[in-house]
């Protein structure tokens, strides 16, 4: 039995007792995603180009299509965690994502690195962002904003270390942009190695969550956001059971405008934020930056936007989601106008731009499960999840084929993308504006009835 909070913790951000066995939990499944399927595309995709004789907008073409494909595997997985619920699904994603990701960058042709892209795409989206946000949203509901703020830092943290880990994995590149080399491909054999480690881990991990994991905090013998007795049953709604669909049906969902907004709002925000951090490093470099130099302002940027993943999240609790993701818009535009606007390296422009869009590297991710569970609430998650997802995860999907088409377009130039990505941003600011947002959140009308 869990202790219980000494006082009301009705405001607390750090006091969420056993709770934050999950929150590490979902960092480092998010971790591990932004790792395989988005950031460590920027050393993974031109040393599977270079070494089965292709163009990296190739690759980049092909994650694409493992993306979409991925979204058949979200609709199975969430009905999958309607049925078994969040521990077990999330654990067996964590080890098929491991499987097949050293099955994908050991791939001795395009068509079986696709295929096993396919596994990694579907099964680690669906461990961080279907089971994950499943946990998140049962554990807590109203704290969710700063949570999601917390685990989101897996986001940060890949991208400060996961292509820098990779380089070490493989250390004979490590070497050549020491000596000033400017391609991160080009290290054989010893770059298909280095990806083991990595797929263990992420089999360890799903064994772990499988092992101490559990489906709600009153399994731990604590009440949702580690709240009192007294908060919890004054402010929450104790009389519909969180367990189960919460009385809705797929067809329902569908017909429910907000979802559509929900879905189509976090899946904008996500393709601007994977879409740019999936190709930051090429960036850098075509803007003069050194391959070791553009790394590190990779590294630099994502430790900043540990700080800016918690600063969203306490925003989020603070004004509400809506507003939050509108301001999120207009400030994720202005930086990829900016850095479009930049001429190269020794521009003021680039440094303004950096700093910007790693204050929101994050925050796209915490809205992916803040905004639905503003709409929807815990009681049903699962279920809303299992419908939203699909369609979060097909629409950040573009952003890879946005790269790859302005790639191919562009002879290799990436920053007509960034102009791609700013127009997304602010038409969806637009859109998060016709956001009804607590229509269907009952611990919400519990706190405020009368």
């Amino acid at each position: 039995m869990a202790k219980k909070p000494t006082n009301d913790n009705k405001t607390s951000v750090v006091n969420f007792g056993v709770g934050w066995v999950v929150i590490i939990y979902c960092l480092l499944m998010f971790f591990l995603y932004v790792g395989m399927c988005n950031d460590g595309a920027n050393i993974t995709a031109p040393n599977v180009a270079h070494r089965l004789g292709l163009e990296q907008g190739d690759i980049m073409n092909m994650n694409s299509l493992a993306g979409i494909v991925g979204v058949v595997f979200f609709i199975i997985v969430g009905q999958i965690n309607n049925k078994i619920g969040p521990r077990i699904t999330s654990g067996v994603c964590c080890i098929i994502s491991g499987i097949t990701y050293i099955i994908a960058c050991n791939a001795p042709s395009i068509a079986v690195y696709t295929i096993a892209m396919c596994f990694v795409y579907g099964s680690i989206m669906s461990a961080g962002y279907v089971a994950g946000g499943t946990l998140v949203a049962d554990w807590f509901p109203k704290k969710k904003g700063v949570v999601m703020g917390y685990t989101t830092m897996g986001h940060n943290f890949a991208s400060a270390f996961y292509v820098q880990l990779v380089a070490i994995l493989i250390a004979p590149v490590s070497t050549q942009l020491s000596a000033g080399g400017n391609d991160l491909a080009n290290v054989g054999e010893n770059f298909s190695a280095g990806i083991v480690p990595i797929g263990i881990a992420a089999i360890v991990l799903g064994i772990l969550g499988m092992i101490f994991i559990r489906n709600t905090p009153q399994e731990r013998g604590i009440n949702p956001d580690n709240v009192s007795d007294r908060v919890y049953e004054t402010e929450y709604d104790t009389v519909d059971p969180v367990e189960g669909d919460g009385g809705w049906t797929t067809g329902a969902l569908l017909r429910i405008k907000e979802l559509w907004l929900a879905a189509i709002t976090t899946g904008f925000f996500q393709i601007c934020s994977v879409g740019v951090m999936s190709q930051l490093v090429t960036r850098n470099i075509q803007l003069g930056f050194t391959p070791q130099a553009a790394m590190n302002v990779m590294t630099i940027l994502a430790l900043g936007g540990v700080v800016g993943s918690w600063l969203i999240g306490i925003i989020d609790d603070a004004i509400g989601t809506k507003k939050t993701m509108v301001g999120f818009g207009i400030w994720y535009a202005i930086a990829l106008l900016v850095n479009f606007g930049a001429a190269d390296s020794s521009s003021p422009l680039v440094y303004i731009s950096l700093f910007m869009i790693a204050m929101g590297i994050g925050g796209s991710a915490n809205f992916t499960t803040s905004l639905p569970t503003s709409i929807f609430g815990r009681q049903g998650f699962d279920k809303v999840n299992s419908v939203i997802f699909p369609i979060q995860g097909a629409i950040t999907a573009l952003c890879f084929l946005v790269n790859g088409v302005v790639q191919k377009m562009t002879g290799g130039e990436i920053k007509m993308a960034y102009l791609v990505f700013a127009g997304v941003a602010l038409v969806n600011v637009v859109l998060v504006l016709l956001v009804d947002e607590h229509r269907f959140n009952r611990d919400w009308m519990a706190a405020h009835k009368g």
